[in-house]
């Protein structure tokens, strides 16, 4: 089955910052083959800032609000959308059955999960599970029904999220800016999503680099703070951030700094697609390595541990060669 000159395709995917990262490509590929279409995002609301960074996406839906309505009035809304095509990046089973009682005319999904045999009509047969293809890529297979079956590399994926419109920085935020100083970003967390390296060799590390040189800012939530603010170095080059910001002025602060350093996160992904020098920490291990979900961006490095550690341990990695990484790469 071919899709020929839809008016108006929506993309689900309301999962996490990082996942939403690596979708972005396909409103900028369905938006080149289809100039005229409308490319609408189902997301969750707190991605919704990164979802509007996206130039290609014209509208966004957030599943959050969806939810508030009753499930007659929520299909009645969808019916009236006059949806053309609807894509499962992210399966969920409530939202396929919603587009499939809508009787929206394309309903796309991979044939690995059993309620998209009656849900879905346009069936892409591929796992995600133990691939050695980029989750970016996995995502374009999904488009095999409008006739795109290129693999794209990283760099065109890259091209294609768009990622143009950053919001306005707030002074309060642009203030704390050195302006000689190289201004580097750390974020220690990942709310469970990844192997981290450990807070405690983030500390180390914000020590062991040269205060004239180098003006650090320490970001995360609220709750992420709790693991590292009452012990990071009373230093005037060392900043918290955690808590203060919110995604609107996290994206708009990365843009403006000069490289982040973090394991696979959403603001390793927001850095990559910002375009600054990127740092991530990565283990070898499947399903979480590199391979798979390496940050898209043209300035995006990889320091991978040697040694394989067991999941709950930190990632096994050298300060000593992570700080000569951000050294060398910040002064190349």
């Amino acid at each position: 089955m071919t899709i020929n000159n839809p008016k108006k395709i929506v993309i689900s995917r309301t999962d996490s910052i990082g996942d939403v990262c690596l979708t972005l490509p396909m409103a900028g590929i369905l938006k080149e083959k289809f100039p005229y279409c409308q490319i609408i995002f189902l997301g969750n609301t707190y991605t919704k800032p990164i979802i509007n960074c996206c130039s290609s996406v014209d509208e966004v839906w957030e599943w959050a609000e969806l939810l508030e309505m009753t499930d007659k009035e929520r299909l009645s809304w969808l019916k009236k959308q006059q949806v053309d095509a609807f894509i499962h990046v992210f399966p969920r089973r409530e939202i396929a059955r919603l587009a499939q009682q809508s009787k929206i005319k394309y309903r796309i999904g991979t044939t690995h999960r059993l309620y998209h045999l009656l849900t879905t009509n346009c069936k892409v047969n591929f796992s995600r599970k133990n691939s050695n293809w980029h989750e970016a890529q996995l995502n374009i297979k999904l488009l095999k029904h409008f006739g795109i079956n290129k693999k794209y590399t990283l760099k065109e994926l890259t091209t294609y999220s768009h990622f143009n419109n950053i919001p306005q920085l707030k002074d309060e935020f642009k203030a704390l800016l050195h302006p000689t100083k190289k201004n580097i970003i750390f974020h220690p967390k990942s709310q469970g999503s990844a192997l981290e390296w450990g807070v405690n060799n983030f500390i180390n590390l914000s020590k062991s680099l040269d205060p004239n040189k180098y003006q650090i800012f320490f970001t995360g939530t609220e709750k992420e703070s709790t693991y590292f603010r009452d012990q990071l170095p009373k230093q005037p080059n060392i900043i918290d951030l955690s808590g203060k910001m919110d995604l609107n002025n996290l994206i708009s602060f990365i843009q403006k700094a000069d490289l982040l350093l973090a394991c696979s996160t959403g603001p390793l992904h927001i850095a990559g697609l910002c375009n600054i020098k990127t740092i991530g920490l990565f283990t070898p291990k499947k399903p979480l390595h590199y391979g798979r979900w390496q940050p898209l961006g043209n300035k995006v490095k990889i320091i991978e541990e040697k040694i394989i550690s067991e999941r709950t341990q930190p990632l096994n990695i050298n300060l000593r060669v992570i700080e000569q990484e951000v050294e060398k790469y910040l002064f190349q």
